[in-house]
């Protein structure tokens, strides 16, 4: 996605991808999410190279089908991605559009007869703030539904050390700050039913990410160059622990899926 807007306000809510700050718009995380030790992970006695968030994102998709309100995307292994990821994969990537919510599924297919494949997924899409010119980043909140506390996993460096979770405090709206992501993305534990708002008592527009059963969701936004913009991502994987073997198989939070099985999740954006 690089547009979500709204018809009758003309207003943009999806980040416009200013390299000045960050020059994505809401790329998808495949096959890992976050950043590997090194950027090298090891597979059957065999070492491999992946930067951050892994290579979907740099590709380019075909079409399969589309329609005024649907397009369903693929991504399939090549020689070029086996030699940094050794899976015969397929990626499906679709977008519904409805009144004022766009969906967005990801199915994953492992299409490998006899091996296990293992890999992550996540989403990273990143929210216009203020989302009006009479309003201001800090005039804006995180809301979450539902109200209760979430696990927090704190960042090392680039890595995440679940050995010291503390308590998030997402049982009650969350003031937006560029302190908040002074030592970059805040991680939580997101099991169930989930709603990340951004919203703002001095307007009623407001865009809300909802999604079910993804372990993990970062918010994250660049702290030391005051970036317009907020990601609310939810995953199904996270960056190395400090901890780490470098096993892919090993890999906290990392998916695993039998020879010609699928997995399939979605999330929805909802502006207003």
């Amino acid at each position: 996605m690089t547009s979500i807007k709204h018809r009758k306000t003309g207003i943009e809510y999806l980040w416009q991808g200013d390299p000045d700050y960050w020059g994505r718009h809401a790329p998808v995380l495949f096959p890992i999410v976050g950043r590997l030790k090194n950027n090298q992970y090891t597979y059957q006695g065999k070492t491999y190279s992946l930067n951050q968030h892994g290579f979907a994102r740099d590709q380019v998709f075909q079409v399969v089908s589309q329609n005024e309100n649907e397009a369903t995307l693929q991504l399939t292994a090549t020689e070029e991605t086996k030699s940094r990821y050794p899976f015969d994969f397929s990626l499906l990537i679709r977008y519904v559009v409805s009144e004022n919510s766009v969906q967005v599924t990801y199915a994953v297919e492992n299409r490998d007869t006899e091996e296990k494949m293992y890999f992550s997924i996540g989403a990273h899409p990143g929210f216009n703030v203020p989302l009006t010119d009479t309003t201001s980043f800090e005039d804006y909140y995180l809301s979450f539904l539902p109200r209760e506390t979430r696990k927090l996993i704190p960042l090392e460096g680039l890595f995440v050390d679940t050995a010291n979770k503390t308590i998030g405090q997402t049982n009650t709206p969350m003031a937006l700050s560029r302190k908040l992501f002074e030592h970059d993305a805040l991680i939580y534990e997101t099991a169930g039913t989930n709603t990340f708002s951004i919203e703002s008592d001095k307007t009623t527009h407001k865009v809300s990410v909802t999604f079910e059963d993804f372990p993990y969701t970062g918010i994250w936004s660049v702290a030391q160059k005051e970036a317009p913009f907020v990601c609310i991502e939810p995953w199904f994987g996270i960056a190395d622990t400090t901890d780490a073997s470098g096993k892919l198989e090993e890999k906290t939070g990392i998916q695993s899926l039998e020879p010609q099985q699928n997995f399939e999740a979605h999330y929805q954006i909802t502006v207003d």
